[in-house]
Order: C-alpha cells, then structure tokens, then sequence
C-alpha cells in the first residue's frame, strides 16, 4: 500500500512539472502578397514543432521547394524569397498583451493579414541544437534533390552558416544595394534567397543594432515593394536562441520590470484556457483516487470477528 501512495505522489509531481514547467516556443509568420492561397484564407497551425518540421513545412504547405527548385517552377514565381531570423520575439508575446516588442509585433500581423497568401506557426519548440539558418539550407537541399535552383543566395554577417562558399552581406543598405543590382540582372524565373539574422541585444556595437528588428523588416520589405519586385517572406524567431540561460535571463528583465505594468490586463488564449482547464481537471481527478483509496484502505483495516460466542443462559 505504501509501495502504490509513493508512484501517486510521484504520477502528481510529474504532472505539475508538465503543466508548469513546459518548453518554450516562438512563432514563425509566411506571407506573400503575390501569390494565392488554395482556399482564399489565412491558415494557422497550432500543433507544437520543431524548427526541422517548420522548415518541411514551409517548403510543402508553403510552396518554397516550388519558388526555389528549378525542377518545379510555378507558372507566376516570386523574384525575392525574403527570410528574417530574430532573437527576441516567443510565442507568448504574440497572444498576449504584454511583449517585449508591440511594434514588432503589430508589424507582423498587418504584414501577414493584408497578404493574400499567409501560413502561422504560432509554437515552433526551443531550444534547437542546430541554428535556423543551417537547418534552411539543408532543407533547401532536401527539396531540391537534382538541382538547387537558387540563382543567388545570400545571408548577413550575422547568420552562423557551415558553407563558407554564400555570399554575405553587412548590413540593411548592403542588402537593398543587392537586391536593386540583381533586379537589372535577374532573368525571367529567376528566385533569389535572402536571409537576415538578428544579432539580439547582446550585439548592441555591430552597426544594425542602431535599428531595431521592426526598423529593419519594414525598411527592406517597403524597398522591395516600391522596386515592384514580388516577393515571398518568412518571419522565425530561433529557438537556439532560447537555451536555459538566454529564459532566465528574460524571465529576470520581465520581473525586474512587473512592478511597472502590474495593472496590465493580462489575457489566455485558448491553447491557455485548455491547458489550464486540463491541469485542473487532473489535480481535482487524482485529489478523488486518493480519497477513494484512503477509504478502501481504511474499509479493510477493519478487523471484524469470523464468529460469536453463543451468550451464556443466567
């Protein structure tokens, strides 16, 4: 009997930390004004990845393997398939009013809501063991089994990629100066691949810091449109840059700051509301068993006699 109070104790304990305890995730946005979706709405995925299965999805669901691989052009591809790999932004500052960049944020979704085709993937899992843009390319190279395709690639001094042969570029008027040349040389079907790494706010002297992700996204996606050239973009925050340390570090400056916002209305998505609803349900589920148990064991502690002694006549 003790044996069996134990594993509950312990079936609770692991319980909580589940509920409690629960890895970290950040959101990914596709988007692009110039192609179509196949049924004319914005799609959202709910399910939890990896940043591996983000990467298949977006070459699959998201059409990049038929943007990228010469293979399987489409009949109207985009010249400019834009990624931009943050640092800073999780899933939790999305659907709550409290986040570490509003700006940033609303910025995403009007980029996301006024285009006609749109994918979210609003829990990619963290930490990864491999960066974001290594685990692009290989998924580029997945794709495009025969032949990459990709008539330019290109990436940002900040991005840490194993092929020493990519071009890179320093900074956001490097990139713009890139895309303008291409525009004259590009031919017909052509794509590029653009990639830019946020540096975070560990790297405040690199010369980019001066602009923050926001800055950045909207300046390069505005030059991009005014030059008319259609174009494709994907939005991930990376989970290698969520390890143990970089959270509590955020969960300090998040505390350090409470006192200011403690009156901030604070709102639970409906992932929230289910998990919530579901602890609740286990804690309260397994508060019974327990009581149903103690009864049983207290029901058969009683030792009642197997026979009587026939009372004596007076």
């Amino acid at each position: 009997m003790m044996r069996m109070q134990i594993i509950l104790v312990a079936l609770l304990v692991a319980l909580v930390d589940f509920g409690l305890a629960s890895t970290p995730t950040v959101p990914a946005f596709l988007w692009s004004p110039h192609l179509q979706s196949v049924n004319g709405e914005m799609d959202v995925n709910y399910q939890v990845m990896s940043a591996k299965d983000l990467v298949d999805s977006v070459f699959t669901r998201g059409g990049w393997s038929s943007l990228l691989c010469s293979e399987n052009k489409l009949q109207q591809p985009v010249d400019v398939a834009l990624v931009f790999i943050g640092r800073e932004l999780r899933s939790s500052d999305v659907s709550s009013n409290r986040n570490s960049d509003p700006a940033l944020v609303n910025t995403l979704k009007n980029l996301y809501t006024a285009s006609n085709f749109s994918l979210a993937f609003p829990y990619i899992a963290a930490p990864e063991e491999e960066r974001m843009e290594n685990l692009l390319l290989s998924g580029l190279k997945e794709a495009c089994t025969h032949n990459v395709g990709v008539n330019n690639i290109v990436f940002s001094d900040s991005c840490l990629v194993e092929d020493g042969t990519i071009q890179k570029l320093s900074n956001v008027q490097s990139f713009k100066d890139h895309l303008v040349a291409r525009k004259e040389t590009r031919k017909e079907g052509e794509t590029d691949l653009v990639v830019l790494c946020s540096e975070g706010s560990e790297s405040s002297s690199q010369s980019d810091q001066s602009h923050s992700d926001r800055e950045i996204i909207s300046d390069l996606v505005s030059s991009v449109e005014q030059s008319g050239t259609k174009y494709a973009a994907l939005y991930v925050s990376d989970p290698y840059w969520y390890t143990s340390y970089q959270t509590l570090q955020r969960f300090l400056a998040e505390t350090a700051t409470g006192n200011a916002t403690a009156n901030a209305t604070t709102t639970c998505d409906e992932l929230c509301k289910f998990k919530s609803s579901l602890l609740e349900g286990i804690l309260v589920g397994i508060v019974f068993l327990l009581i149903l148990i103690s009864g049983l064991c207290c029901m058969a502690g009683i030792d009642t006699p197997t026979r009587f002694e026939t009372p004596q006549d007076s």
